[in-house]
């Protein structure tokens, strides 16, 4: 394990030595899997998908209309749009488009790229639009008039930055933003919260609350709630913990006393509570209700709302206007129910009436100021999703149904349980088919495992057409790191255990072999961000059970992680580098440390993006340039836009996602023809530039996200 590093000029995102070292990268990957005559025709296939014009358009109601953000063909960066619940019943619903990303792209000459908008409440004539540079976290704010459909002049706006911002009033909100020297923390996101009101300077606006600058983020927020109106403020003193104030009209803070590792927050005359370790006789893990009022007065009785066990978690809840929906997961299945509060004893339970079992389901979206209307989403990994709407104790409708995407035939869905090395039990699910007909076959294992992220059932449209429908098999590894049995299966895997992690996802791989599913070489990893930490972890520390390994925008330099970028955020996950004690097991983790001269490594494949503001692309950069020196095979692709998501729109999506496939199957399937895998050619001397006189290519998050965005 070497503590130098030759190669920290890959860490200038823009600097010109190492955007040709890019370029030159990018041209030998090209060379290797675009250029391949099945390559084009995959990609298309690929794209196909994500720009059919019969996907389901996920919306979010705001008032009397549904708004959604829509990519298509014609719509390259995307419009976002608005219709009625009337039209949206039709199969060719009329949409009034309220913005057109590509035309304003197109008018300014930036590469914007959709962030979303806050619709101002109740009158929803006024929203706060965020758009970002070609796809970066960093985004401007405009503020947008609903019903003329432009930018207001002279409005609410703000400048490039990672900015947290939320209305008060028509003319009054909460801002969060760089404005110079101390505004920021050490993690990129604002310290301070002001209260800017419409005409004046921002750099004028008042205080109303300041974090440490060591904290992760400061934050404020308006609840609007007719009838409980009230300010909150806060901030993170970690990706885990943080502080909840109301903030009385006065200015005055009252701490909202609940652990600092819990999740808060009030809805009418409730405080609500999820504590990440046991609180009140309560396991971690639970959803408990209080009187707001009470609370604040002393009272710490409450009402269990759940109460987790070894195989059940909380997975989300949801509140209509009488209702909350209840979202739990047993062994990463899920299940819903209806709980009712009522002005004496326990809360009302029942199922949520009309939810297929066993099936993976999701609230899209409910309306908890006005109605007890509620947009489900329904799918499975062979299933493709339907999207029902209905009123808690009434009838349900199906809205929209997505069509089939790839050929399911001759494919199932298992769930198995692997033993890792300390005896736990870690669940995976496996898709393909027969093996016990067809023998060991090309598969797939994807996992993440950090930051309490749950990877649940979904229908993979693009992973059907690339891979199972080719004959492949995928395999979902629920490791622990992830939230699928609840805070206690992350905390088992935080700091110095995260091998458990690492070992939790080789005991899949070891128990696929087994069970006949694959063998070795016909093995493939994948896994972004955290994700890509995990995949680091497979090469340098059980490259014998893999045929091939794909690491997307990674995070793969554990000693110098909290010095890029957005990454002294997640010292809580991982540990400081800057602390003694933590230093070594970090340099333990490390794969860009790990890796030696003379192991035997699988060919791997390293994506990342130029505009990544969240994981440096240095981390990639710097562990392709050390697997080249050693002589590994090793393939790097940077996509110069797209953000953390590593793609701004489907075209660069489609080549992303065909690269990584056409990379999976041609190292996976070599002993089924005279394909030969991929290679690479060592670099020139460490610390030295490659690629001389070439052509040069110009709140706070986690690594990763998990989950599925809905809506506009």
């Amino acid at each position: 394990m070497s503590d130098d590093d030759p190669y920290l000029w890959l860490e200038e995102v823009s600097g010109d030595a190492a955007l040709a070292w890019v370029a030159d990268r990018n041209a030998e990957t090209a060379e290797a899997l675009a250029a391949d005559p099945g390559f084009t025709p995959l990609k298309e296939r690929l794209r196909e998908v994500l720009d059919a014009s019969d996907r389901i358009p996920y919306t979010v109601r705001r008032g009397a209309h549904l708004y959604n953000f829509w990519r298509d063909a014609e719509h390259v960066r995307g419009v976002w749009r608005r219709t009625t619940l009337e039209q949206y019943r039709k199969d060719e619903p009329e949409w009034e488009v309220l913005l057109d990303v590509d035309a304003l792209a197109a008018e300014e000459d930036e590469k914007w790229v959709w962030g979303g908008a806050s619709v101002l409440r109740p009158g929803h004539d006024r929203a706060l639009v965020e758009l970002s540079r070609d796809g970066a976290d960093a985004a401007m704010v405009r503020e947008f008039d609903l019903s003329t459909r432009e930018f207001v002049e002279d409005g609410f706006r703000v400048p490039e930055a990672k900015t947290q911002i939320d209305w008060i009033d028509a003319d009054t909100v909460f801002v969060g933003t760089d404005t110079g020297p101390g505004s920021l923390t050490h993690s990129g996101y604002p310290r301070t919260v002001r209260r800017w009101r419409r005409g004046t300077p921002l750099e004028e606006a008042a205080t109303v609350f300041e974090a440490e600058a060591g904290d992760v983020s400061a934050w404020g927020y308006h609840d609007d709630t007719p009838g409980f109106e009230r300010d909150f403020v806060g901030r993170s003193l970690d990706f885990f913990r943080g502080e909840t104030y109301l903030l009385e009209p006065d200015g005055t803070l009252v701490r909202i006393d609940v652990p600092d590792d819990a999740s808060a927050y009030a809805h009418r005359r409730h405080l609500i509570v999820t504590p990440r370790s046991a609180w009140l006789g309560q396991p971690s893990g639970s959803l408990l209700a209080f009187d707001f009022d009470a609370f604040l007065a002393g009272d710490r009785s409450f009402e269990a709302l759940f109460v987790p066990d070894e195989r059940t978690a909380l997975a989300g809840h949801s509140w209509t206007r009488h209702h909350l929906i209840l979202e739990t997961m047993r062994d990463v299945g899920t299940r819903i129910e209806v709980l009712t509060p009522t002005d004496e004893g326990p809360w009302r339970r029942e199922p949520l009436v009309g939810v297929p079992p066993l099936s993976a389901v999701g609230v899209v979206d409910t309306d908890p100021d006005v109605s007890d209307e509620y947009f489900l989403d329904v799918s499975g990994f062979l299933q493709p999703s339907t999207l029902h709407r209905g009123s808690v104790g009434g009838d349900a409708e199906v809205l929209k149904q997505a069509p089939d995407r790839f050929d399911t035939t001759g494919l199932s869905v298992a769930q198995h349980f692997a033993t890792s090395r300390d005896g736990t039990r870690v669940p995976y699910f496996v898709i393909g088919p027969d093996h016990s007909a067809t023998g060991p076959g090309p598969t797939l294992l994807y996992g993440y495992g950090g930051f309490e992220v749950s990877l649940t059932p979904s229908y993979d449209a693009v992973r059907g057409r690339a891979w199972l429908e080719r004959g492949g098999t995928h395999v979902i590894a629920n490791i622990r790191g992830g939230g699928e049995y609840g805070p206690a299966w992350h905390q088992a895997a935080l700091r110095a255990e995260r091998p458990r992690a690492f070992e939790d996802f080789a005991a899949v791989a070891e128990d696929l072999v087994a069970r006949g599913i694959t063998t070795p070489d016909r093995l493939g990893a994948v896994g972004g961000s955290n994700g890509g930490l995990l995949m680091g972890a497979m090469l340098t520390r059980y490259p014998e059970l893999f045929g091939a390994i794909v690491a997307q925008v990674p995070l793969l330099d554990m000693t110098r992680f909290h010095k890029l970028l957005a990454g002294a955020s997640w010292t809580a996950e991982y540990g400081d580098p800057d602390d003694e004690a933590d230093l070594p097991h970090l340099r333990d983790l490390s794969p860009y440390h790990r890796i030696e001269a003379d192991r035997t490594y699988p060919p791997v494949l390293l994506t990342t993006s130029t505009r990544d503001d969240r994981v440096h692309p240095g981390h990639a950069r710097k562990t392709a340039a050390r697997l080249r020196e050693l002589g590994h095979p090793v393939l790097f692709h940077e996509n110069t836009g797209g953000g953390h998501a590593g793609a701004g729109d489907n075209e660069q999506a489609a080549h992303n996602s065909a690269l990584l496939h056409a990379f999976l199957w041609k190292n996976l399937t070599k002993a089924d023809g005279p394909e030969s895998g991929v290679t690479a050619s060592p670099s020139a001397a460490p610390g030295a530039p490659s690629g001389t006189g070439s052509q040069h290519r110009a709140g706070p998050s986690g690594p990763g996200s998990g989950g599925r965005a809905y809506g506009g």
